[in-house]
């Protein structure tokens, strides 16, 4: 599975020093999937097969990740899950049940991965493949350093490898190194203009350039391509918000706030700030109030009730 990033410009900062947590997650309807987990604003990449939709992910850092959900016959489906010790109990231990319904997997393009493969990707060697794996392994182990080696010769060995230039991307936008993620998803679009994911993540980058006009083609683009995807109508509503449309950005930050409530771009802060924008205090407390049943271990929590409790007054 690609990865898709995180807008940095909303994304909180790691929790260094912190204990290691626990991971436990049942997929409902259950059944046989593959279970990806993401770090969504750090590099990290872990994945595990499931026969009943039950999963277990063992000593993971405080933070924001992205789960991946690939069943078979059904596509592909995302959610956001917060990890830290607002989320998890007094062992450490943080459980999800993930009811997903036919309409919150993506089918086409992830089933075509897994199932047809282009001549182009025939043509990358087993070397360059190799290296790909070998850099998910890295990220496993949060060595972002090997990992960037890998793909680095993965794409120099293979330049049309579009997912290793996707993933370099991530890890360059991800250790804010944004002109260089900026190359690397226009590199990956160029090998396969089909792809989801360069898309929807270089829409991410130009959100965080503000460069808003290409911020709005390209999320405009990937909410046409996927319309339930939380990412891409966020990263839109946020473009409406630099271009100063606060009725269209409302709308789709709305929208991806409904399809992952716990997102990593985190649309209720935008949103919050609209509505105090036009003085509607009461709708920023509800818009705060709502991120922070997501996200307790925000390091502004204790600031964020303190103005709910004035704006509500």
């Amino acid at each position: 599975m690609l990865r898709m990033l995180a807008p940095l410009l909303l994304a909180a900062a790691g929790f260094a020093g912190e204990p290691l947590y626990d991971l436990y997650g049942q997929v409902q309807p259950a059944g046989s999937a593959s279970i990806s987990l993401f770090g969504a604003v750090t590099p990290f990449d872990v994945s595990a097969l499931t026969g009943d939709g039950s999963f277990h992910f063992r000593k993971l850092l405080p933070g924001t990740y992205t789960i991946a959900v690939f069943a078979p016959g059904r596509g592909e489906a995302r959610r956001t899950v917060e990890v830290g010790p607002g989320t998890a109990d007094s062992r450490r231990r943080v459980s999800i049940e993930l009811n997903l319904a036919p309409g919150d997997f993506v089918f086409a393009e992830p089933v075509r991965r897994q199932h047809t493969v282009s001549a182009r990707d025939l043509a990358i060697p087993d070397s360059a493949l190799r290296d790909y794996d070998d850099a998910r392994k890295a990220l496993s182990r949060r060595d972002t350093a090997s990992a960037v080696s890998r793909l680095e010769h993965a794409v120099e060995t293979a330049p049309q490898f579009a997912a290793a230039w996707n993933e370099l991307g991530t890890i360059a936008y991800q250790t804010q190194n944004f002109a260089r993620a900026e190359e690397c998803f226009l590199q990956a679009l160029d090998q396969d203009p089909h792809l989801y994911e360069p898309l929807v993540n270089l829409g991410g980058v130009e959100v965080t350039l503000h460069k808003t006009e290409r911020a709005l083609d390209y999320n405009i683009f990937a909410v046409l391509a996927r319309p339930n995807d939380a990412l891409a109508n966020s990263q839109l509503g946020q473009a409406y918000f630099q271009a100063g449309n606060d009725d269209l950005a409302l709308k789709y930050l709305e929208i991806a706030r409904r399809l992952d409530p716990a997102h990593f771009s985190h649309p209720q802060l935008v949103m919050a700030e609209i509505h105090l924008r036009r003085n509607q205090r009461a709708a920023a407390a509800a818009d705060l109030e709502d991120f922070l049943k997501f996200h307790p271990d925000w390091p502004q929590s204790a600031e964020m009730r303190r103005n709910i409790a004035q704006w509500r007054q």
